[in-house]
């Protein structure tokens, strides 16, 4: 699975079945503007990033680097916590079933992305949500 998300913006979850540099381009050249910044974590998958016209900055986590502050003001903006957050919250939704089947996955993943992407909950979500499947009903 892969997933990017934009710094307080929408998230972009994608099930696939491999994680390789092919399978991963197309996709985010059609998510990501060129040009961007994309923070990862270092993976062989990201490598091309900046050939494929992106700036890319990491963090190192096996040497315990999770967050960096780049220019000195203070605050940490190299970091892939808000996604990292998005894993977390996706697997917690998932815990409960022990599992799921594949067929139902796609549906999973997909209510995970609606539901940080209207960020909203209680009574407040049904008109988002109801507007959300009455425009992707054929």
């Amino acid at each position: 699975m892969l997933g990017m998300i934009a710094r307080g913006g929408q998230c972009s979850l994608k099930l696939c079945s491999n994680v390789r540099q092919t399978t991963f381009q197309p996709w985010i050249t059609k998510v990501i503007q060129q040009g961007s910044t994309v923070n990862t974590y270092e993976y062989s998958i990201y490598t091309r990033l900046p050939a494929w016209g992106y700036v890319h900055v990491t963090v190192n986590h096996s040497e315990g680097e999770y967050a960096r502050d780049a220019d000195g003001h203070g605050v940490n903006e190299v970091h892939v916590n808000t996604m990292e957050g998005l894993w977390s919250l996706l697997r917690s939704s998932l815990r409960p079933y022990r599992g799921i089947s594949q067929r139902f996955l796609p549906l999973c993943i997909g209510f995970s992305r609606a539901m940080h992407n209207i960020r909203q909950c209680g009574h407040s979500l049904l008109g988002p949500l109801l507007s959300l499947l009455l425009t992707s009903a054929p």
